[in-house]
């Protein structure tokens, strides 16, 4: 009797153990599949957790015989449990790498000091929201072209779902170093990878802008990329929805007030030595890369015209921190440091010859919040034309009698979306929005947390890594 007793008792204890798993389950997937990512029709996913756990049909079916199997055939086996462990580790890391954090390496000097090329740092997606994929179907672990191709896409566009953000745990602040996607780089040439779309068409200048395109798209090979598919930039965020950013001499204001400086932002200087010139160990010692010091002395020779340098004399062009500055102006064979000005150039956002804007005097210009209205006239359409026609993908048409949106005159534009104005902190070394305008919150891909792990390239392993620099917090 007492036996029975015991086998009900178990079988009770088996369900209320199934229930108890099956609701544990159930309030973990609401939370997270349901609640935080709003997306109700993910509450089928509830009738596969009730048969994981209750009526365990799919187990009857499959996973009893796929047992069978592998117990009785020794290479299925070993067959099975490896594609098994490598499909949980892709479906995990890619989850993590969707809705936690990912990996940068950063490619080029644009942040330095801030961020040296070789840093690898940690993006927290948490911080600011992680923004759900607009192509789900994609090669795993990959970015926007297959492994060992240059052009091969690694994504399908169908399906392509709208753009939707996570709650975060905060917002993108002012002076928060931030990874994006490349809003300009929506459109590729192929064959030229290093220069943008737009900046390859403005090179028709004189030319029928529908003629331009078509004699590009001709010569080379041009797609469209999805915003999640655009390469990706690290910059700082200097302008947050609604500043008024400017630039006066270099100097960074937003709305009407200096912006405290970062203390590893760098400029362009130019030194002039008199007598022995500065030694390779002694720039090394102020981080100055090789790469740096060749940019230099390409360019001395003029330097050294116009500066009237003596025999003997060597002129340098490099990027310098305020303390490197400091450094080198207490150096006894320095004749003088002076900081580079920027000149004019034709890609400088707007590129229109109503703004004569250059990288050190710049604006003001007004970042774009959602729900401002604007007035639409000769002055603001260049400076928002491509959020209202690429970002927030409106028909624009700029008739004689008007402006028409969508087939509509408009006298203005409400925003749809908040935006960002990001610089480098290598301010005379950096492509950020004075050259291609804004970046749209859609684009955001996370905040950089801290650097994992950091390797000079130029020095190799081990003697190149940057010991120093290892799990260092972002600033």
């Amino acid at each position: 009797m007492s036996n029975i007793e015991n086998t009900q008792d178990n079988s009770k204890l088996d369900k209320w153990v199934k229930w108890v798993r099956f609701a544990v389950l159930s309030v973990i997937y609401l939370l997270i599949f349901v609640i935080w990512m709003r997306s109700w029709w993910m509450l089928l996913g509830l009738v596969l957790i009730f048969d994981l756990c209750i009526t365990k049909r799919t187990q009857r079916l499959f996973w009893n015989k796929h047992r069978e199997r592998k117990r009785r055939s020794k290479q299925y086996r070993v067959v099975s449990e490896w594609v098994e462990s490598i499909v949980f580790a892709v479906v995990v890391v890619t989850l993590i790498r969707t809705l936690i954090f990912a990996m940068y390496v950063i490619p080029t000097p644009s942040m330095e000091k801030s961020l040296l090329v070789g840093d690898y740092l940690l993006v927290s997606k948490i911080v600011y929201g992680p923004a759900l994929p607009n192509t789900p179907i994609s090669f795993p672990l990959v970015h926007n072209t297959m492994p060992f191709s240059q052009h091969r896409r690694s994504y399908t566009e169908w399906p392509l779902w709208p753009y939707k953000r996570l709650k975060g745990v905060g917002r993108v602040q002012r002076g928060d170093v931030v990874v994006f996607n490349f809003p300009a780089g929506d459109t590729v040439i192929l064959e030229r990878p290093d220069h943008s779309y737009y900046d390859v068409l403005r090179d028709y200048r004189g030319w029928d802008p529908r003629e331009a395109r078509e004699h590009l798209h001709s010569k080379y090979t041009v797609i469209y990329r999805p915003v999640d598919r655009r390469e990706n930039y690290v910059k700082r965020c200097v302008g947050v929805p609604g500043d008024v950013v400017s630039i006066v001499d270099s100097e960074l204001f937003v709305n009407g007030e200096p912006l405290d400086a970062f203390p590893e932002i760098q400029y362009n200087y130019i030194i002039r030595t008199v007598g022995a010139p500065i030694s390779d160990h002694r720039f090394d010692e102020l981080g100055i890369s090789q790469a740096d010091l060749q940019r230099s002395r390409f360019r001395s020779s003029a330097l050294m015209r116009d500066n009237d340098a003596g025999p003997g004399s060597m002129v340098y062009v490099l990027p310098l921190t305020r303390t490197n500055v400091e450094r080198i102006e207490r150096m006894p064979n320095v004749a003088f440091v002076e900081r580079e000005r920027a000149t004019a150039a034709h890609n400088i956002f707007p590129h229109d010859t109503l703004y004569r804007w250059t990288p050190d005097n710049f604006g003001p210009l007004w970042v774009p919040r959602k729900g401002e209205t604007i007035e639409l006239n000769d002055l603001t359409l260049p400076l928002y034309r491509d959020i209202i026609s690429r970002y927030e993908r409106n028909i624009l048409e700029e008739r004689t009698d008007g402006v028409y949106i969508n087939g509509l005159r408009s006298d203005n534009y409400t925003f749809r979306m908040d935006y960002f104005f990001m610089l480098g902190d290598n301010r005379h070394n950096s492509l950020d929005s004075r050259f291609w305008g804004f970046v749209p919150e859609d684009h955001v891909v996370g905040k950089s947390a801290f650097i994992w792990y950091s390797v000079d390239k130029e020095k190799g392993f081990p003697r190149g890594v940057r010991w120093n620099r290892i799990m260092r917090r972002v600033r």
